[in-house]
């Protein structure tokens, strides 16, 4: 099974026909569906392990689409959300469009059109569960780094020579090109712009560095 087959389509929205509808629809095309009621059954019930998107409807009762969206923020979960409502207007559509929504559809929308979204949303959540992926992976291998070998990598991502790493750190410049050495391997890096792209993928992230 393909990680788009093990996609889950999360459809809420009030009206029991259009859930029947859009369970319909969606199933056509091979895709998982759970459908919800009530925003908050969906939030209780949620889990971001698996790719998915959600088709959500604005006005429900309770809590409201848009402070679903609110509530998912706040808990980290970034599960591409297309908003469905038959009482758009433009803030409304602004908010959610912020809030990170993929897209706001005015009701009625062509069947076509919804799985187009649909669809864009899962491989959107695809990408997304993979850079986290590839990103922890970066972050992992950049702890097993010594401190002299961070400073080092600082440098070297800089564009700075050995020779200058070397006077900047007071130290020889085999010692340099040793810790060099040493960093590539650990990163897997097969280059310096290979390292470099490395580094500006985990900027910004905490990453804990091991002293020896």
């Amino acid at each position: 099974m393909t990680i788009q087959q093990e996609a889950t389509v999360f459809v809420v929205d009030d009206d029991p026909a259009i859930r029947k509808s859009l369970r319909w629809l969606i199933e056509s095309v091979g895709l998982k569906v759970q459908t919800h009621e009530l925003a908050s059954e969906f939030l209780e019930s949620y889990s971001p392990d698996h790719p998915g998107c959600l088709v959500l409807d604005v006005r429900i009762p309770g809590m409201s689409g848009l402070e679903l969206q609110e509530k998912l923020r706040e808990r980290g979960y970034d599960i591409p959300v297309i908003i469905v409502s038959g009482y758009g207007d433009v803030p409304m559509a602004v908010r959610a469009m912020k809030a990170g929504a993929v897209d706001f559809l005015e009701k009625p929308v062509s069947d076509q059109v919804l799985l187009d979204y649909i669809q864009k949303g899962i491989e959107r959540d695809i990408q997304n569960k993979a850079n986290r992926e590839q990103n922890k992976e970066l972050v992992e291998r950049k702890a097993t780094l010594t401190r002299r070998e961070n400073e080092v990598m600082k440098y070297v991502v800089s564009g700075f020579s050995s020779r200058e790493i070397a006077e900047k750190l007071n130290v020889s410049f085999k010692t340099v090109e040793a810790h060099r050495a040493k960093i590539m391997k650990k990163m897997q890096a097969k280059s310096v712009p290979k390292l470099i792209q490395m580094e500006l993928q985990i900027q910004g992230s905490p990453t804990p560095t091991q002293e020896r």
